[in-house]
């Protein structure tokens, strides 16, 4: 094989981890990033690189059971748990769902507000109804040219989140501190579990395994191959998204700090538009609708997947997805802080993260499962860091909450 053909055939195969990577960059990545720049300026910049380095070994794995049983997690879930668990699996997961998606609709709303000044709601109704025509080019025959619209979406995203930067450099001492693990008080853990929610996607982990036997369906089972190449996907993927969040808290700091009102989208969307002016802020907020529309089309997707999976049901994805919107245009309606309903939506998706992650660390660790394939020793016990992580942090966020109520 010469060189040549070898890269197109690594060229051909990639594309599944920028769909899943899509979810790393959702509206809740947003406000929850300049929620913690504006707020704590570099203090928390080490909860967005370890969660990122995180990220690319749990989607890596994800992958890699998909490629070798050539089932998604959501499917070997459904043939391994009883009627009841798998029930109550289905419950969690989309509740988790609910959360997705009601940061990703309000996050489009409020850039279409920002941009037209459009009302909420019908923001709200434009994006979901937007995101069903996205899903209408969605199927496994046409896997490749839903993947090359949302690359699209993601370099606009991008482009939207990262041109202030140049305006706006941050501080390379500051960005040194900020590398320090380190917490200051109550709010700062909520903020560090809503990032660690927003970066590390629950609904992305079930979808990326279901991602590559689409997208893989007519490659082979060259194994060996398919997990070298999606070595590669993944590790650009994750680099893209990494760089868009924490720039977008490196933003947040550099310019928003001790500016009133950047606890909101909207008031850090005047302040950078005032900091950096009118066209940077434009830009600002159609990466914000690029995310919206991109992250709730991927996130229907996911839930689709979940639903046949665990509960052996495939729902029609636009029917789904029009039932689905309803729960974020019901917030949108009467919630009076949209922001910090996103806010709030990531540290749901923080609590649903173990869910997804110790039963994907459980069967890569299997060798009836995996075969040849099984985890190392030392990916065996860096999964179960990352889970015993995860749920301390989620332990502290609820007793510092409790505390602080008490």
């Amino acid at each position: 094989m010469s060189a040549l053909h070898s890269r197109r055939r690594v060229f051909a195969a990639l594309g599944p981890a920028f769909v899943a990577a899509v979810a790393y960059v959702d509206p809740g990545n947003v406000a929850a990033n300049i929620s913690a720049g504006a707020t704590y300026g570099y203090l928390l910049v080490w909860v967005l690189v370890l969660a990122n380095a995180m990220a690319v070994l749990i989607q890596y794995e994800s992958a890699k059971l998909g490629i070798v049983t050539g089932s998604s997690l959501p499917q070997l879930l459904g043939t391994r748990l009883s009627r009841s668990a798998r029930l109550a699996f289905w419950a969690q997961a989309e509740l988790v769902a609910a959360a997705t998606d009601l940061a990703e609709v309000v996050g489009g709303a409020i850039a279409l507000q920002l941009l037209f000044d459009t009302p909420l709601l019908l923001g709200g109704i434009i994006v979901g109804a937007t995101s069903m025509l996205l899903l209408a080019v969605q199927n496994k025959r046409q896997q490749r040219r839903f993947e090359y619209v949302i690359c699209g979406l993601l370099a606009i995203i991008t482009l939207g989140f990262l041109s202030g930067l140049v305006l706006a450099p941050p501080s390379a001492s500051g960005i040194a501190s900020g590398l320090i693990p380190r917490l200051s008080d109550t709010h700062s853990v909520l903020l560090a579990a809503s990032m660690l929610g927003a970066t590390v996607m629950p609904h992305a982990i079930y979808l990326h395994s279901s991602l590559v036997n689409d997208r893989f369906a007519h490659h082979g089972r060259d194994v060996a191959f398919l997990l070298h190449v999606t070595r590669r996907d993944v590790v650009a993927a994750l680099i893209v998204a990494g760089a868009v969040n924490i720039g977008l808290l490196l933003l947040a700091a550099s310019t928003l700090g001790g500016v009133e009102g950047t606890d909101t989208i909207e008031g850090a969307h005047a302040a950078i538009t005032h900091a950096l002016g009118p066209i940077i802020g434009a830009i600002f907020a159609v990466g914000l609708l690029a995310s919206g529309l991109a992250s709730t089309s991927v996130g229907a997707y996911a839930g689709s997947e979940i639903m046949q999976g665990l509960l052996h049901v495939r729902v029609p994805l636009l029917a789904r997805r029009a039932i689905t919107l309803i729960p974020a245009l019901i917030v949108i309606a009467l919630y009076p802080n949209p922001t910090w309903a996103l806010v709030l939506s990531q540290v749901a998706l923080s609590f649903g993260i173990p869910f997804a992650l110790i039963p994907l660390a459980r069967y890569t660790s299997r060798r009836d499962i995996m075969g040849q394939w099984v985890d190392s020793v030392a990916m065996k016990v860096t999964m179960g860091a990352i889970a015993a992580l995860i749920v301390a942090l989620n332990g502290a966020l609820i007793w510092l909450t409790l505390a602080g109520i008490a």
